[in-house]
């Protein structure tokens, strides 16, 4: 969201910056959940030169939480992505069919990427 008081450039970037996050690939984690796994990568990071094993105890914590969150999303989408097709009719359109394994492909290539 545009800062009031910002110049022309800032509400420029900031209504750029909209437009990419809204014609992106729609994250896999909502934004609340992924900024408290952030949170606490964070606090680990500040609170390791006083406490190093803490701090790696908060970080293996954050990793458990994200990658349990991470695979009960992908779940999630796998169930809606089959759900999409395989109640579809054999003499279903092709063009139908291939926008499904479009869905698939597209996933499966964002997670070789991470």
């Amino acid at each position: 969201m545009p800062q009031q008081g910002g110049d022309a450039g800032d509400r420029g970037l900031a209504a750029t910056t909209d437009v990419l996050r809204t014609t992106g690939p729609e994250p896999l984690l909502p934004s609340d959940e992924r900024e408290e796994i952030m949170r606490c990568l964070g606090h680990a990071v500040n609170i390791f030169p006083d406490s190093p094993r803490e701090a790696l105890e908060e970080a293996e914590g954050a990793f458990d939480e994200a990658t349990a969150q991470l695979a009960n999303a992908l779940a999630e989408r796998r169930r809606a992505l089959r759900a999409g097709w395989a109640e579809l009719a054999p003499e279903t359109q092709s063009t139908e069919l291939r926008l499904a394994l479009r869905e698939y492909r597209e996933l499966t290539g964002r997670l070789l990427r991470a």
